[in-house]
C-alpha cells in the first residue's frame, strides 16, 4: 500500500471502475485519481434515484463532468422497480439502516461485474465521499459485491481462460481535503446539487426533517 495524503492507494493500481453516485461526489476523487496516475472509468447506475427527471439530471451531470475530462463514461442500466423489489420489506428502515445497506450492495455488486467484464481488476464507489453515509455500511456492501463475483466466477465451468475476480477499493473519499475541494468545484463546475440521497424514502425523510 502507498500512502498519499491519507489515501491509502494499493500496489499496481493504475486503473479503476469508480462506480459515481452523483458529479459533486465525483469530482474532487476523479481530479485527485488522475492527478496521481490513476485512470478512473465512470460507472453510473444508480437504479435507486426517483423520480425518473431527476434521475436524469443527475445522469447528465455526471456524463457532463466525464466528458470534459476526457475520461471514459459509462451508463448503467435504470429499473426502479427492480431496485424497488430489492429493498422491499426496508422502506420503514431509517437512513443509514438495512435499507441503505441493501442499496448500496445492489449497486456495488452490478459495479463489480461491471468490473470483472471490463478486465479492471480494482473498483470503488463515491457513495463513501458522503458524510450522510455509513462508511461502515459501504465497505461491508464492497468486500461482499467483491466475493459475490468472485464465487459465481469460481463456480462457472468453462474451457476459457480464467477471469480475475475484481477487488473493492475500500477507500475513505473524505479525507485528504477531498470534501473541501468537492465543495470548490462543486461551484466552478456550476453543478446540480441535490438536496436528498436519491430514493423516494430518503426524500420523505428529509421533507420530514426540513418541517422540523
Amino acid at each position: 500500500m502507498k500512502k498519499k495524503n491519507d489515501i491509502l492507494i494499493p500496489e499496481g493500481l493504475h486503473e479503476v471502475l469508480l462506480h459515481a453516485c452523483c458529479a459533486p461526489c465525483s469530482s474532487a476523487i476523479v481530479e485527485w485519481m488522475l492527478q496521481h496516475d490513476i485512470r478512473p472509468t465512470i460507472f453510473y447506475f444508480n437504479p435507486n434515484i426517483y423520480p425518473l427527471e431527476e434521475y436524469e439530471i443527475r445522469k447528465q451531470e455526471s456524463k457532463r463532468h466525464a466528458e470534459s475530462l476526457g475520461i471514459q463514461w459509462i451508463d448503467g442500466d435504470y429499473d426502479h422497480e427492480a431496485w424497488l423489489q430489492q429493498v422491499k420489506g426496508l422502506e420503514t428502515e431509517p437512513e443509514r439502516g438495512s435499507r441503505c445497506l441493501q442499496c448500496f450492495r445492489m449497486r456495488l455488486t452490478a459495479t463489480a461485474l461491471q468490473a470483472q467484464q471490463l478486465g479492471i481488476t480494482y473498483f470503488a464507489t463515491t457513495l463513501a465521499s458522503s458524510r450522510w453515509k455509513s462508511l461502515e455500511q459501504i465497505s461491508q456492501a464492497g468486500l461482499q459485491a467483491q466475493e459475490a463475483v468472485k464465487s459465481n466466477l469460481k463456480s462457472q465451468t468453462s474451457n476459457l481462460k480464467p477471469q480475475t475476480s475484481p477487488l473493492f477499493w475500500a477507500q475513505n473519499w473524505r479525507k485528504g481535503g477531498l470534501q473541501d475541494r468537492r465543495n470548490q468545484l462543486l461551484r466552478e463546475y456550476n453543478f446540480y446539487n441535490q438536496q436528498y440521497c436519491g430514493c423516494e424514502f430518503s426524500m420523505h425523510a428529509c421533507t420530514i426533517k426540513k418541517e422540523d
